[in-house]
């Protein structure tokens, strides 16, 4: 294994100098991806990103980037692609594998699509990562893996619960980067962000959801449940936090949750995100957007205990502030948005 890491120490790794690294992404193009690679350039990293191989050519939020002059290494690809995989590691320094298949309503329809993506793309980094010796692999995981709080705030030796297929598919994916930290002493962690939100995310997730429909001048507010809880984490801080962890030794081999330790009602968030937007509108449960039932997570609320202690960690952005930015991000990009269409 590869131990340029080793002199490194894990004190004050939020402060860590990206000059001069070699980073690969995974799913650069996506919400969390893209947010991470803008910071990773502005601490000095070469970045090379893996983006999902489109025939049309899209880069999604990338884009910015395309050009002869782009501060970044573009690869298309797929996480399900060995080999491919296997060429986009080499060389790197650190690997953020962020690729998945997200959705939670599609997982319904489509299981084996995550599975084979998740599960099985996982495995095609890991073995990357080992075969190439990379000083660290941050692997991302999602609050979902928990399922309805037992306990909270919820720690990550809490249970893991498998309430739906794409949940499930995580759960093995985490298990599988695991695998390799004790199998074959790769030095991965395993970040387990909450739900983060902000610019560049899609309207299948809640937050955007409700602003374009506030943006576009909707009366009427067309949700799932109202009473699940959420712990929202603004982009920039979880993005923060995969930096910090990537130079955090005591996190070697572990699982830690990236999230606010706060939690809010998606009722109340609406009611929050009205006042945002500076809209005017009533809020109105949608039975196309409900969940079935035994797959409702009903409450998620972090423990980021580890995240403060190991890595130096802590949200800068509230929750206030953040629906502000985001709003204000809706509002300019409203034509990304299928307001009269649920997106799964």
């Amino acid at each position: 294994m590869n131990q340029s890491g080793a002199n490194r120490t894990d004190t004050d790794p939020a402060d860590a100098d990206w000059a001069d690294r070699t980073v690969l992404v995974t799913g650069a193009e996506g919400f969390i991806g893209s947010t991470l690679v803008d910071l990773l350039l502005a601490r000095g990293a070469r970045v090379r990103c893996l983006v999902h191989y489109k025939p049309y050519g899209t880069a999604g939020h990338l884009a910015h980037h395309l050009g002869p002059d782009s501060p970044v290494e573009i690869l298309a690809g797929d996480v399900r692609d060995a080999g491919r995989v296997m060429d986009a590691v080499a060389g790197c320094d650190t690997v953020f594998h962020l690729a998945a298949l997200i959705g939670i309503p599609y997982s319904y329809a489509s299981p084996e699509s995550y599975v084979q993506t998740n599960v099985t793309g996982t495995h095609n980094v890991a073995a990357a990562c080992r075969r190439h010796g990379v000083r660290r692999l941050l692997h991302t995981s999602t609050s979902e893996v928990y399922g309805t709080a037992l306990t909270a705030p919820i720690g990550e030796d809490h249970p893991l619960q498998p309430q739906s297929p794409y949940s499930a598919s995580k759960i093995g994916a985490d298990m599988m980067a695991l695998s390799y930290a004790h199998a074959f002493d790769l030095p991965v962690t395993v970040v387990r962000p909450f739900n983060t939100y902000g610019p560049r995310q899609s309207g299948r997730a809640v937050i955007p959801t409700i602003l374009a429909q506030l943006h576009s001048g909707a009366r009427e507010i067309r949700l799932g449940s109202l009473t699940p809880t959420r712990d929202f984490t603004y982009v920039t801080d979880t993005a923060a936090g995969f930096l910090a962890l990537a130079d955090c030794d005591r996190a070697l081999g572990e699982v830690v949750n990236l999230g606010t330790g706060s939690e809010i009602a998606i009722g109340e968030l609406a009611e929050a995100l009205i006042i945002a937007s500076g809209r005017d509108a009533r809020v109105v449960v949608d039975p196309a957007r409900l969940r079935p039932a035994g797959s409702e997570v009903h409450r998620l609320l972090s423990d980021n205990t580890r995240a403060r202690d190991w890595a130096g960690w802590k949200p800068e952005v509230s929750l206030t502030d953040g629906l502000r930015r985001t709003s204000a991000w809706v509002a300019d990009n409203l034509h990304r948005f299928s307001v009269d269409r649920y997106d799964v």
